[in-house]
């Protein structure tokens, strides 16, 4: 239950860190903005375009989507260099704090 505890406190650090939630916060606001333009643009419904974002932006792409306009091909262009880069940078925050807090709980124990 310790560790349980541990993790609860760590995952609390990592979403109270102003950077980790900047970046949490523009992760979901890109993701967002995919979904609607896959949306409306590739005529997709909501769940797979909200899918087909975050399989995307997490280089997970399973490949069972994939955009058939010029627009969507060159806006995934986009969405990938760009969004690739935000998920990385938000992924790190979150490491960063939960690590951050787990050297406070190492420290503390000492």
């Amino acid at each position: 239950m310790n560790s349980l505890a541990r993790l609860g406190r760590a995952l609390q650090a990592a979403f109270t860190d102003p950077r980790a939630i900047g970046l949490i916060a523009f992760t979901f606001a890109i993701i967002s903005g995919a979904s609607v333009f896959y949306h409306y643009v590739e005529k997709w419904g909501w769940l797979d375009s909200v899918y087909f974002s975050v399989m995307t932006i997490s280089t997970v792409g399973y490949g069972d989507f994939s955009p058939e306009t010029i627009a969507g091909k060159v806006f995934t262009i986009g969405y990938v260099i760009v969004g690739l880069g935000v998920f990385v940078a938000m992924a790190t925050a979150v490491a960063d704090a939960i690590l951050a807090q787990r050297q406070s709980d190492h420290d503390t124990r000492d």
